[in-house]
């Protein structure tokens, strides 16, 4: 049984790592990709959010209408609108960071939360929490945002980018059980941070994709 992916993106490259990513360890899988930037972008200003989260909803209706069997939205700022769009089509839309907040909790009490995007605390926190909450754990989320590191990716100033990420990890890690790269653009810092630190670093990108590879595997399993 064929499986048709869509994703739905709000950063450009990040539409460019998935499609390399979907190549690479799930070669026969059908998938496309959606970008959006302006809905990330307007959430940063700093405007009302209840206008992009209807424009986040409009994008998954769209999607779906393309009928794939799964939706991964990888935006982790536009998570509440997820749960809205997920009464209202038939295929499961899965948050790209539900696989790694999951996993968070298990890790121990104190999470920090390490973000360089100011529109990602709220969603991430709540999505963390929401995840304790099932599984019946206590936790302390720990945020740190570094703000002056997302204009520099945004400026194309990777290494700057990157130093400025390692900085806050390494103020974070001394205080939390787990550090959660909270957006999928830090994820290339994962082994890097996981080497300098005791504490486990969890990245969302590896995670979903061994979660939509267990999807795939048990929809295969399923006779037609």
């Amino acid at each position: 049984m064929t499986t048709k992916i869509a994703f739905i993106h709000t950063v450009g490259f990040l539409s460019d790592t998935f499609r390399q990513l979907m190549r690479t360890e799930m070669p026969d899988v059908e998938c496309f990709h959606v970008l959006n930037e302006s809905l990330l972008k307007d959430l940063l200003r700093g405007g009302p959010q209840e206008p992009v989260y209807r424009r986040v909803v409009e994008q998954i209706l769209v999607t779906s209408d393309a009928q794939p069997d799964l939706i991964v939205v990888t935006c982790s700022s536009t998570s509440p609108a997820v749960d809205i769009a997920r009464r209202l089509v038939r295929q499961p839309v899965l948050k790209i960071d539900d696989p790694m907040a999951a996993q968070a909790v298990r890790e121990g009490g104190r999470i920090g939360l390490l973000c360089t995007a100011t529109s990602t605390v709220g969603p991430s926190t709540a999505l963390l929490q929401s995840h304790a909450a099932e599984q019946g754990m206590a936790v302390s989320i720990h945020p740190m945002v570094n703000s002056e590191a997302y204009a520099a990716l945004m400026a194309g100033d990777r290494a700057r980018h990157d130093q400025l990420v390692r900085l806050s990890a390494a103020n974070l890690a001394p205080s939390v059980d787990v550090i959660v790269l909270a957006q999928a653009s830090l994820a290339h810092l994962r082994d890097l941070l996981q080497e300098e630190f005791p504490c486990p670093v969890l990245a969302s990108p590896p995670l979903l994709m061994r979660d939509l590879a267990q999807r795939v595997a048990a929809r295969q399993r399923v006779p037609s």
